[in-house]
């Protein structure tokens, strides 16, 4: 029996792999537990529709990072802090701030998307890698300046 999978099973394959499988397999036990759907042309041709509507979305969603990622390359941000007389910060500067500097200049970034390693404790200029996408990320430069 050939059926077409709609969730993930390890020991099968992915979501929407058509996979052949033994008919009581497939009867008694994918299909009832709505793991699956039979291969039929009309189940097929639906698979095939869904599939290319989501690669063009997928498509469309890593066009739009790349676009952000080439302004936030463009772009420099600037935080001052207080400091010590050792040239040390008063605290640090977290992904937290560096998100909300960007937010106040117009990028929507979350700052989970922020990948950085650990807080900045010193002055001086940094390289912020974002990661926008899985397969697009951007590098911010970072000014952190005497207050």
């Amino acid at each position: 029996m050939e059926i077409i999978l709609l969730e993930d099973i390890p020991s099968l394959g992915k979501v929407g792999d058509l996979v052949k499988v033994s008919d009581g397999y497939g009867r008694n036990y994918l299909i009832p537990n709505k793991l699956a759907i039979k291969a039929t042309p009309k189940n097929r041709k639906k698979l095939e529709h869904e599939k290319r509507f989501a690669q063009e979305k997928t498509g469309k969603v890593k066009r739009d990072a790349e676009k952000l990622a080439n302004r936030i390359e463009e772009f420099s941000c600037t935080i001052t802090k207080p400091v010590g007389e050792s040239g040390k910060l008063f605290g640090s500067v977290t992904s937290k701030e560096i998100e909300q500097q960007l937010n106040e200049n117009g990028f929507q970034i979350d700052r989970k998307k922020i990948e950085l390693e650990e807080p900045i404790k010193n002055l001086g200029v940094y390289t912020v890698p974002i990661r926008l996408h899985p397969e697009v990320s951007a590098n911010l430069k970072l000014w952190v300046v005497r207050e």
